[in-house]
C-alpha cells in the first residue's frame, strides 16, 4: 500500500485535494472571524467534519479504487 497517497500533493485525487483546500480555506476564515472580527458562527465547526469525511472518501478511493481503463493522463 502506497501511503504517499495520503499526503504527497501529486498523489492526491480530486476529492482529497478539494477537502484539503476546503480545510485550509475554512481554517483561514475561522481565524479571521475569531481574531479580526471577534465573531463566532454557530455550526461553523461542522465544516471540518464535512472536509474530513470528503478526505476519507477520497483516500479510500485513492488507495483501494481501480483506475478506469479509458482514463489516461498525458504529461
Amino acid at each position: 500500500m502506497d501511503f504517499s497517497k495520503l499526503y504527497h500533493p501529486s498523489a492526491l485525487n480530486g476529492y482529497q485535494f478539494i477537502a484539503l483546500t476546503g480545510l485550509i480555506m475554512s481554517g483561514g476564515a475561522h481565524l479571521l472571524l475569531h481574531f479580526v472580527f471577534h465573531h463566532t458562527v454557530q455550526g461553523f465547526n461542522w465544516l471540518y467534519v464535512c472536509w474530513a469525511a470528503l478526505y476519507v472518501i477520497g483516500t479510500l478511493r485513492n488507495l483501494f479504487g481501480k483506475p478506469d481503463a479509458g482514463h489516461h493522463h498525458h504529461h
